[in-house]
């Protein structure tokens, strides 16, 4: 459990309720790959066709109006937390990157945990223009770009970094953002990157089954799909990466109930978002999933 990020949520809430009831586990996978020295890299397809999965489109929307709301940085706890691991990890690696890139960095949660003696200039990108504007300053000269994960509008051998903090998860073709990754790296970069996987917020995915199997005999996905760590190492391989490193932070943060993860989920722009979701649930419905969450 990381007492920091915790504490952070508990003294947010308590103003409402004193009484949290339940915990949300959150499983970061943090990944650290050196791209394998080849001659040649061909370019790589990102296949829109392959896996469709999510609603780029709505992601985009979710962010813009997370970004847009006025208490947006109380939403802010869990990606200030991966960013600053992240960060750390950076800082193992004993030497200076000239060039480094930020997929899907948002308000730059990575960089202001970083000093411009370790990354000298930085590019941002992400998908939501309104996040990009409200991004943090850092003593790192960085640009800003409006990009897709899916399709990175950067030459080959162009980065001596690639970072990337809780938005892979989103990525319908995974493998083929992760070819494109080791494409703009130089031969002798380094990949960086935390997703968030495995059985995250578990207990939110069955009470929500369970509630909706009860009341209207049938369930569906309300909680996206994500990646099971045993498979990372296995597709960065086969991206091209070597020197692998793939290992998991579950960090548990405590709520009063079902709502109040459902309302930081929207405000951290985190809400479904996969084609196959159900848009609204029957009152009833969450008022059991609720019970159950508190179960």
């Amino acid at each position: 459990m990381s007492s920091r990020v915790c504490g952070r949520v508990l003294q947010r809430l308590q103003t409402s309720s004193s009484a949290p009831a339940a915990a949300a586990a959150w499983r970061s996978c943090r990944l650290h790959a050196w791209p394998s020295c080849q001659p040649h890299r061909g370019l790589s397809n990102s296949s829109r066709g392959t896996m469709n999965v999510f609603d780029r489109t709505m992601k985009r929307k979710q962010k813009n109006w997370a970004a847009a709301l006025q208490d947006s940085n109380q939403f802010d706890y869990l990606r200030d937390e991966v960013g600053s691991q992240v960060a750390d990890r950076v800082y193992d690696v004993a030497r200076t990157f000239p060039l480094a890139l930020d997929i899907g960095g948002g308000k730059s949660h990575i960089a202001e945990h970083l000093s411009k003696e370790v990354v000298e200039r930085l590019f941002l990108t992400d998908i939501s223009e309104t996040t990009l504007k409200h991004r943090r300053q850092s003593e790192i000269p960085t640009q800003c770009f409006l990009a897709d994960e899916e399709f990175l509008p950067f030459p080959e051998n162009t980065f001596d970094l690639v970072m990337s903090s809780l938005s892979l998860h989103w990525i319908n073709d995974l493998p083929g953002a992760l070819r494109q990754i080791h494409e703009v790296l130089k031969p002798d970069g380094v990949f960086i990157g935390a997703m968030i996987g495995g059985e995250t917020l578990y207990e939110l995915r069955c009470s929500l089954q369970l509630a909706e199997t009860e009341r209207e005999g049938g369930f569906s996905p309300h909680v996206s799909p994500y990646t099971a760590v045993t498979d990372l190492g296995n597709l960065l391989g086969q991206s091209g990466f070597s020197l692998l490193t793939v290992d998991v932070d579950e960090v548990q943060v405590h709520y009063p109930g079902i709502i109040e993860v459902m309302t930081d989920l929207q405000g951290m722009g985190e809400s479904n978002c996969a084609w196959n979701r159900r848009s609204l649930l029957h009152r009833d419905t969450i008022l059991a999933a609720a019970a159950i969450y508190k179960g």
